[in-house]
């Protein structure tokens, strides 16, 4: 068996070429890439969340000019590439790119520094198709701190989590602080999501996910996504599959069997070999498979735990 339909919650292929910057540059099906639409294994239907990233040292118009630049670009592959792919704002879109033999993408956020201190720019991004809004990145923007910080959501960041709320995108905690955890959890209404993070218990780095922390996404009706950088997977960073199932089977052990998918961190981080580009994703169900993972579980991983969230936070 393999898998049939994936959502992945997290890449930066859009913004991986940012220091080339090309007019016309095709990112999201570039063959030198870790992740392309291109390269998705025959008889798979694939949809990808296609992050923005926004660098920490960017704020204000340079933040949004870079921001534009990229949701050009992404507007402008859908458009060249739409016999393979189609964008998507809702899990109705998913289903429909998937039942017309194509695979969906899902223009995302990595650093709210696109926001520019102003909640108007909330409506600006929905408009441009952004779906879910990473927080922070490592340092410090607008909303808050990232994990190479001690500081929380400023005050602005709290605003900035109802308005997102309000407007539908999905809130992502991944690279928040512990702080900013708790003032996320206390101002937030909605099930947020943990688009691409690992588990502490297992791998000591700060960018991973407290128990509490996943107990808590989980009571919420959140969303977890497995990381594939193999510093979160383990801290020496000489990981493989076993440390991406050790990750796994911790969260599984939290009850998280419902609320874990997959957040590879394709083109953003450094990927162990035996799962280093998209066409290798199917070797890892082979091996969880192995290891005696159900296919009811594989598919809750793979597709159905993303899926199902969408259709409740993206209709």
């Amino acid at each position: 068996m393999k898998p049939t339909g994936i959502i992945d919650l997290h890449c930066d292929t859009l913004t991986a070429r940012h220091g080339e910057r090309q007019k016309g540059a095709k990112s999201l099906t570039d063959p030198g890439l870790a992740f392309s639409f291109a390269r998705v294994p025959a008889g798979i239907r694939w949809a990808q969340c296609c992050a923005i990233y926004i660098p920490d040292a960017l704020r204000g118009r340079a933040a949004a000019d870079y921001f534009d630049y990229y949701a050009d670009s992404f507007d402008r592959q859908m458009a060249y590439d739409r016999e393979l792919v189609v964008p998507c704002a809702s899990a109705a879109g998913i289903s429909a790119a998937f039942e017309g033999g194509r695979h969906a993408a899902i223009l995302t956020v990595e650093g709210g520094a696109a926001l520019c201190g102003d909640l108007g720019r909330v409506e600006y991004l929905k408009r441009r198709g952004v779906r879910m809004l990473t927080l922070v990145w490592n340092g410090e923007n607008e909303l808050g701190s990232g994990n190479s910080t001690q500081k929380g959501l400023t005050a602005f960041g709290k605003a900035a989590v109802r308005r997102l709320e309000e407007a539908g995108i999905i809130v992502d905690c991944s690279h928040l602080n512990d702080r900013g955890f708790e003032d996320l959890c206390a101002v937030s209404a909605r099930p947020f999501i943990a688009s691409h993070s690992n588990a502490r218990a297992v791998c000591a780095h700060p960018r991973n996910l407290l128990d509490g922390q996943i107990c808590e996404i989980v009571r919420r009706g959140g969303l977890i996504g497995l990381n594939f950088y193999r510093r979160f997977l383990r801290r020496d960073g000489e990981a493989g599959l076993d440390d991406l199932y050790r990750h796994l089977s911790h969260f599984l052990a939290l009850g998280a069997e419902k609320a874990v998918a997959i957040g590879s961190d394709f083109d953003g981080a450094e990927i162990p070999a035996g799962f280093d580009r998209v066409e290798k994703i199917p070797a890892i169900w082979d091996y969880l498979a192995r290891r005696g993972l159900s296919q009811p579980l594989l598919e809750d991983l793979f597709f159905r735990n993303a899926f199902r969230y969408f259709v409740r936070m993206l209709p």
